[in-house]
């Protein structure tokens, strides 16, 4: 089953990248949008197992785009993570941070840091007996 990742970022050639290198690894399926308006209609179109975001966009900023994201009942439990040049990696000890609940990927990063960040936020999802993949907490230990 690939992980669904919705790339948010008005650079197109930063898209492109991580479309690239992601999806080269079999594992993904990666969708480009490069109009922050535009993002939250994305998303439930294409829904997402994770949405990487930048912060800094021109149309709308980065934090406004997670807030309708978090208000829509059918994508508030998609993770989302900020993608900025606005955290060094010096800040970051691991490739990225945590800070008011939000994850944060220092840009430039690295498409082993992106896939360790992305395996570690999606680890619960799994597919459902309709075909579709999603986000499933994991079950409680029995005693």
């Amino acid at each position: 089953m690939k992980k669904r990742i919705l790339v948010v970022d008005d650079e197109p050639d930063f898209t492109y990248s991580i479309r690239m290198g992601l999806e080269t690894l079999g594992n993904y399926e990666v969708r480009e949008e490069n109009a922050a308006s535009h993002a939250r209609r994305a998303a439930r179109e294409f829904m997402p197992h994770l949405i990487l975001l930048d912060i800094m966009m021109p149309d709308l900023d980065g934090s406004e785009v997670a807030a309708e994201i978090r208000e829509d009942h059918k994508l508030r439990n998609v993770p989302v993570v900020f993608c900025t040049a606005l955290v060094s990696k010096k800040e970051v000890r691991h490739g990225s941070c945590t800070s008011g609940g939000n994850v944060f990927l220092p840009k430039p990063f690295d498409l082993e840091k992106l896939i360790e960040c992305i395996e570690d936020l999606t680890q619960h999802v799994r597919e459902e007996p309709s075909g579709d993949a999603s986000l499933v907490p994991e079950p409680a230990p029995t005693p």
